[in-house]
């Protein structure tokens, strides 16, 4: 689509859509005109009966960096149409900040966890802590056997991403070892953690996960649908939800920690030097 400018929506093939995040000078960060465009691209997809299967990809050479925190793009909240209902973005206090990360990172990934249809990510180099929530919210992950992962959040002083998927994801004790340390871990690692369904060679990769979309697409749209919410449902029964909210609550009072410790929304000792001293939207308080 012609009117995107973050990233491109494709139909490689019958029945399959693709998005691809197409910020590689920024190793795909995610300001906020890349989340809106990635939920418009969803939106255009999922009202297209002709596309049964969706694949996120993103342009070489690294999947995502995870949120950008350069604030280049200069645009805020004002700039774009909101998906939830909660509004007061501006508000001071927590108040303000609890219903941007709402609207923008936990309300957006539940969005398109629940899209109705199969995704499939496409993960080749690193994926870094807000890339991690782009992998999660698909049902399923490929990754290049050079992949590498890592949510780093913890150094900045916050529990985790906003999308505290971690538990499910990796394990609960790897979950706690892979937090508390912040390493990086291997696409291999985590296929065996259950987190990555196929490790593929990167020259492969979209290959693969264009065959792998096109053998989904051919089964019926309605039987696709069910079982997606199917499976869903069952780990919203064992309590993914309600501990994803918590963990969310947790994320606001590590902030809201921060604020009252630093005037920042994250501890600055962990922030890069490119960033350290930065007053962009997402780390400065509210005038």
């Amino acid at each position: 689509m012609s009117d995107f400018e973050t990233i491109r929506y494709e139909n490689p093939a019958p029945g399959v859509a693709r998005i691809v995040l197409a910020r590689p000078d920024a190793r795909n960060a995610q300001d906020l005109s890349m989340t809106y465009e990635i939920d418009e691209a969803f939106k255009l997809a999922g009202a297209d009966d002709a596309i049964k299967v969706v694949i996120l990809a993103g342009d070489d050479p690294h999947f995502s960096s995870g949120h950008d925190l350069r604030g280049k793009s200069g645009k805020t909240m004002d700039d774009f149409e909101q998906v939830t209902m909660w509004g007061a973005f501006d508000a001071g206090g927590a108040e303000g900040r609890l219903s941007r990360e709402m609207e923008v990172y936990l309300g957006m990934s539940k969005r398109w966890r629940d899209f109705p249809k199969p995704t499939i990510a496409a993960v080749q180099g690193k994926c870094i802590a807000g890339g991690l929530m782009l992998a999660w919210v698909c049902d399923l992950i490929l990754a290049s056997d050079d992949a590498q992962f890592r949510d780093p959040v913890i150094d900045l002083g916050v529990c985790g991403v906003e999308w505290f998927a971690h538990p499910w994801e990796l394990g609960w004790r790897k979950a706690k070892e892979l937090l508390f340390t912040a390493d990086w871990f291997s696409a291999e690692e985590a296929r065996e953690f259950g987190m990555v369904n196929r490790v593929i060679p990167r020259a492969e990769l979209n290959e693969h996960a264009l065959k792998l979309a096109e053998q989904i697409a051919s089964k019926p749209a309605f039987a696709l649908k069910a079982t997606k919410l199917a499976i869903n449902q069952a780990q919203d029964a064992a309590g993914f939800q309600t501990g994803m909210n918590t963990v969310f609550a947790w994320h606001q009072l590590c902030h809201a920690h921060n604020m009252q410790m630093f005037n920042l929304a994250v501890d600055p000792s962990g922030l890069a030097p490119s960033v350290k001293g930065r007053t962009d939207a997402r780390l400065a308080p509210k005038k």
